[in-house]
């Protein structure tokens, strides 16, 4: 994202990360400081977006110095975390003079370094219409949800159909190899059909290949899938097919497979293929 802004001519002036090495190399690159503070990135910049792990990181963040003197700054949060959280730093940027908006991304890398992301907003219409300029350069789309956690809301459903997705063409293919079926067929065959999914498209044949390269990880895909499974108990409702495809993640965790992309819940459903080890 830093990447593509530059090209588009915005000046990137700083990058905080927790791998130093990488921050320095990308401030290096990019004409930019890699600081060490998170004071230092507030104060050099207007527009500061972040993307982090979880609720956690994103409560580090802003009780660690992000909004320190942040009077007239905008924040723009990217990542998947729970709407709560969203809406509590919304809460706590305006306490300081500064604006905070959600820009939940329903793409992965490549998407970002394109300039093709899917962004979904949350938070206030002045906050969006502020942050424009910049998200229309990172995204083929910019949609505006609504109130603070919002957009967070959708996101969480997004991923966990994608998950159940992911899970089940696993479960089509990893069967598949066991009847001894020529998969590029079956996977023909599923494109054409009811079977279909942007899923299809994105991990069919590295489940085939078993290249498990990360995009987006099978633990990121758990705690995804469980923030879904919080918003439907807060709600009253059941999600069977939710609550077992978390469980199939939360089993590559516990096999040391939780860095694998989350096409890798392939090496759980194909037949004799899951040692415990990542392959």
């Amino acid at each position: 994202m830093a990447r593509r802004l530059k090209d588009q001519g915005f000046p990137v002036v700083a990058v905080h990360d927790i791998n130093p090495e990488a921050a320095g190399a990308l401030a290096r690159e990019l004409g930019a400081e890699a600081c060490a503070d998170l004071k230092q990135v507030t104060r050099l910049s207007d527009v500061i977006i972040t993307v982090v792990t979880d609720d956690k990181a994103m409560k580090q963040i802003y009780n660690g110095g992000l909004l320190s003197r942040s009077r007239g700054k905008l924040f723009i949060n990217c990542a998947t975390v729970s709407p709560a959280i969203h809406v509590w730093v919304e809460q706590k940027a305006a306490r300081t003079g500064a604006q905070s908006l959600e820009a939940c991304m329903a793409s992965s890398i490549t998407q970002a370094r394109e300039g093709t992301l899917y962004l979904m907003c949350g938070g206030t219409e002045e906050a969006f219409n502020r942050a424009k300029p910049v998200l229309e350069k990172l995204a083929a789309s910019v949609r505006y949800i609504g109130a603070a956690g919002k957009a967070a809301q959708v996101k969480a459903l997004v991923n966990m159909v994608m998950n159940i997705n992911t899970a089940g063409l696993a479960e089509g293919l990893g069967l598949g190899a066991a009847l001894e079926l020529d998969l590029a067929m079956l996977r023909e065959v599923f494109s054409q059909t009811g079977a279909n999914s942007r899923v299809l498209q994105t991990d069919g044949e590295d489940m085939q290949k078993r290249d498990h390269t990360c995009f987006f990880s099978a633990a990121h895909a758990a705690k995804d899938s469980g923030i879904a499974l919080r918003l439907a108990k807060e709600q009253g409702l059941t999600l069977p097919l939710a609550a077992a495809t978390k469980k199939q993640y939360d089993r590559m965790i516990a096999a040391g497979l939780g860095g694998l992309d989350k096409s890798g819940i392939a090496e759980l459903t194909f037949k004799d293929r899951h040692t415990g080890k990542a392959p």
